[in-house]
């Protein structure tokens, strides 16, 4: 087999996984750069659950999509930017635009709930994608079981100054920082001992108040404007 016929081959194997509609669709719905179940793709492509995992499966073997185990579920992305960009010029070539995917979860809970002990929904993508920003987390060279992040020395400056003693959390028997995927944002929040505190500072401090019939966060006026003062975020 020369190199011209492998090329060939790999190339057609990858245009095909493209090329089936329900595999295009589902595809094209992940490029909005958030995770999603089986379930939620089968829906987009309108095919059964069991064929959508079929499907995956052959994207999977293809490194067109890739699979992150979250608690009880698996959610799917895409295998990166190269896999997007292609999808993209098809896409551009095509002068077709795409959908954009909306979940129905109720808003109170994609504004702000728990998730175990942290901040989940969109105020908790917030928080995580702030810390990120400004510097006071990184993403640790080496991931461990201790941690995905580091929280830099900006980090532990800014965190001493609200209250929370990150060398005391690092003691603790459990991960300090990482990326915890959130079912309805479909991207990460901040988890881990870390997330924790700041609930917990949230509480102490009466600027969220947990509803008693489910886990949304409702965060009273003074809440709102603390959390804009000292996080930066906007509830």
């Amino acid at each position: 087999m020369n190199c011209e016929q492998v090329v060939d081959e790999g190339v057609h194997s990858i245009a095909a996984a493209i090329g089936d509609p329900g595999r295009s669709r589902m595809l094209f719905c992940l490029m909005d750069n958030r995770a999603r179940t089986a379930t939620e793709l089968a829906i987009v492509a309108d095919i059964r659950p069991s064929t959508a995992s079929a499907h995956l499966a052959r994207l999977k073997s293809k490194q067109l999509v890739k699979m992150v185990k979250q608690g009880k579920h698996t959610y799917n992305t895409l295998n990166g930017a190269e896999v997007a960009s292609v999808l993209e010029g098809l896409l551009v070539l095509s002068g077709i635009s795409v959908a954009q995917f909306a979940p129905k979860t109720p808003h109170r809970l994609c504004a702000a709930r728990t998730c175990y002990d942290h901040i989940a929904g969109s105020l908790g993508v917030k928080l995580h994608n702030h810390m990120l920003t400004k510097g006071w987390i990184v993403k640790a060279s080496r991931p461990t079981r201790a941690s995905d992040y580091v929280v830099t020395a900006n980090g532990i400056s800014f965190l001493h100054k609200v209250g929370i003693d990150v060398s005391s959390l690092e003691k603790l028997r459990r991960r300090l920082a990482y990326p915890c995927l959130d079912w309805s944002e479909q991207i990460p929040h901040l988890g881990g001992s870390l997330g924790a505190s700041i609930l917990d500072l949230a509480k102490r401090k009466k600027w969220v108040v947990p509803e008693v019939d489910n886990r949304a966060l409702n965060f009273a006026a003074r809440g709102r404007r603390a959390m804009a003062d000292v996080f930066g975020l906007n509830v």
